[in-house]
């Protein structure tokens, strides 16, 4: 191999040329420009809120979801209780239910149902998720002739 000065190394390509230019051209696309960074940054700012956003939502409906069971729950115990102790002449009652570090506020009433000799039996329990009230019905219809 001969020794050629810098000038017509570079010149010619050969290949003492190559390995002097290789790691320059490789050094200088090595990074990310402040465009693609700034690019990233503004998709990233975009993102994490409606990320974070639909945790939220999805939290809050996981914790709507299951009180709402636990309320459903609640109201056919109370209903079925209310039944089989013959407790059908009173009007109305009320009561509070704790489950956990939750509290179910129920009430029950009782009308007649405008057809037959029926009664309408409603039971409603209040619940409480995130500062919001929700509330749950169960009724059913019970003979009123029997009692």
């Amino acid at each position: 191999m001969m020794n050629l000065p810098p000038s017509v190394a570079e010149a010619t390509g050969s290949p003492a040329s190559c390995r002097n230019s290789k790691p320059r051209r490789l050094r200088a696309r090595s990074g990310f420009t402040l465009a693609e960074v700034l690019a990233a940054l503004a998709f990233m700012a975009i993102v994490i809120p409606v990320a974070v956003e639909g945790l939220r939502v999805a939290n809050w409906a996981g914790q709507v979801s299951q009180r709402k069971a636990v309320a459903a729950r609640v109201a056919d115990h109370v209903l079925k209780e209310w039944i089989v102790t013959g407790q059908t002449q009173s009007p109305a009652r009320s009561g509070v239910v704790r489950e956990g570090v939750y509290e179910y506020r129920w009430t029950l009433r009782s009308q007649p149902w405008n057809l037959d000799t029926m009664k309408l039996i409603t039971v409603e329990v209040l619940y409480t998720v995130q500062g919001q009230d929700y509330d749950v019905h169960l009724s059913t219809l019970l003979d009123n002739s029997a009692s």
